[in-house]
C-alpha cells in the first residue's frame, strides 16, 4: 500500500516531458476522458520508462521512451579574460608562454553556430538521459586595450560531445522542467576541449487541441546558466588570428608600443614584455604573418545566467518542433529543433 501511494505521488508529481507538450496528468477536462480512460487500457510491454504501465494505468500519456533530437543553436556571449601568457616562434626565436600581468582588455565575444544530435531515452517517466553530438564553427574576437590596442579574431570548427539528464514535473498543464548537461568542445586551434557545463529551469503552460489531445502547443519562460572550463592553451599563426585591419595599423601599433615602453613601463613590465609583447610586436612590424603565437588564459562567461523563453508545437506523439530565445542578459542564444519519437 505504501509502496503504491509513493508510486503514484511521484508519476504525478514528477512526471512530463521536458519542453515538450505530452499530456501529463490526469486531471483532465470533460472532453477528453474518453481519451484519458483508452489510455487506462493500455498494456505497455516495453522496457522504458521504468513504471510505463503505472503511469498509464492512471490515465498519463507518457512521450514515446526513445527519440533522436536534432538541433541547430546560435549562441553569442561576452568572455572575462584572466591569467594571459604568451609566447612566440619565429625563425629566430622560441619564447615558451610567459604571465603578462598587465594586460588590460576590452569587450570580448564568441559566437558559436552548430548543429547537434541528440539521441534520449525516458529510463523513468520524469527522468530523461541524452547524448550530445555536434560539429559547427565559432568565431572569437579578444580586444587587447592596454598597453597597445589590438584585435584578434579567430575563426575555427568546433566539435562536441555531451551527455545529460532531466528531470521535470507537472500539475494539470503546468509544468516545471530542470536539465544540467556537460559537454566538451574541441576547437580545432586548442590543445584541449573546452568543458562547458549548463544548466537551465523552465516553467510552462501547455495547450492541448479541443479534438486532438496528443495534439498540442506549449509555451515556457526560464533562465538558464552556462559555465566554462577555464583554462586555455593553444597556439596558432599571426595571419590566422589578426584580422587584416590589425596588420593595416601595423605602424600605429609599433608607435604605440615604444611610447608606453620607453616612456610609461616600469622595469618589470618591460622584462616581461621582452620576453612577450616585444617580440610580437616586432612580428607584426615585420608583417610575419608565419610566425607562430602562443597563448594560455582563464575565461569566464561575461554574465553566467540568462533568461529564455520557448515554444514547441507537438503535432503527435512521434513529432514535435520546438524554438527558444535567450531574451535576457548578455548572452544571446536561438535554437531550432526538429524531435522524432518512437518506441523501441
Amino acid at each position: 500500500m505504501i509502496r503504491s501511494t509513493i508510486l503514484i505521488l511521484i508519476t504525478a508529481f514528477l512526471f512530463i516531458q521536458k519542453a515538450n507538450a505530452q499530456y501529463p496528468t490526469t486531471k483532465v477536462k470533460d472532453k477528453h476522458q474518453a481519451y484519458t480512460d483508452s489510455l487506462k487500457q493500455v498494456t505497455y510491454d516495453n522496457i522504458f520508462p521504468i513504471w510505463g504501465q503505472k503511469a498509464y494505468q492512471k490515465g498519463f500519456d507518457i512521450p514515446y521512451p526513445t527519440g533522436v533530437m536534432v538541433n541547430y543553436v546560435y549562441v553569442k556571449q561576452g568572455l572575462i579574460i584572466d591569467n594571459m601568457r604568451l609566447g612566440l616562434q619565429t625563425d629566430n626565436l622560441d619564447l615558451p608562454l610567459t604571465g603578462v600581468n598587465f594586460i588590460e582588455f576590452g569587450d570580448n565575444y564568441t559566437t558559436a553556430n552548430t548543429v547537434m544530435i541528440r539521441p534520449d531515452i525516458w529510463i523513468l517517466p520524469f527522468l530523461n538521459v541524452y547524448g550530445l553530438f555536434g560539429k559547427g564553427n565559432s568565431t572569437t574576437e579578444v580586444n587587447l586595450k592596454f598597453p597597445i590596442e589590438l584585435k584578434s579574431i579567430v575563426e575555427q570548427e568546433v566539435t562536441t560531445t555531451g551527455i545529460g539528464l532531466t528531470a521535470a514535473g507537472g500539475l494539470g498543464p503546468v509544468w516545471l522542467a530542470l536539465d544540467a548537461n556537460i559537454t566538451w568542445n574541441k576547437p580545432e586551434l586548442l590543445d584541449d576541449p573546452v568543458e562547458v557545463k549548463t544548466f537551465g529551469i523552465r516553467f510552462g503552460h501547455n495547450f492541448v487541441n479541443k479534438s486532438k489531445p496528443y495534439r498540442n502547443f506549449g509555451f515556457w519562460a526560464g533562465a538558464m546558466s552556462i559555465s566554462l572550463g577555464s583554462n586555455t592553451v593553444g597556439e596558432l599563426k599571426l595571419n590566422e588570428a589578426l584580422p587584416p585591419e590589425t596588420w593595416e595599423r601595423a605602424d600605429q601599433i609599433v608607435a604605440a608600443y615604444d611610447n608606453w615602453y620607453d616612456n610609461t613601463a616600469t622595469i618589470p613590465q618591460k622584462i616581461i614584455a621582452d620576453q612577450t609583447l616585444g617580440p610580437l610586436v616586432d612580428a607584426i612590424g615585420e608583417a610575419d604573418g608565419e610566425a607562430v603565437i602562443r597563448y594560455g588564459l582563464d575565461k569566464s562567461t561575461k554574465q553566467k545566467w540568462n533568461g529564455i523563453i520557448g515554444a514547441q508545437y507537438q503535432h503527435n506523439k512521434n513529432w514535435m518542433f520546438r524554438t527558444e530565445a535567450g531574451v535576457i542578459g548578455d548572452r544571446k542564444m536561438f535554437l531550432l529543433s526538429l524531435n522524432y519519437r518512437f518506441l523501441l
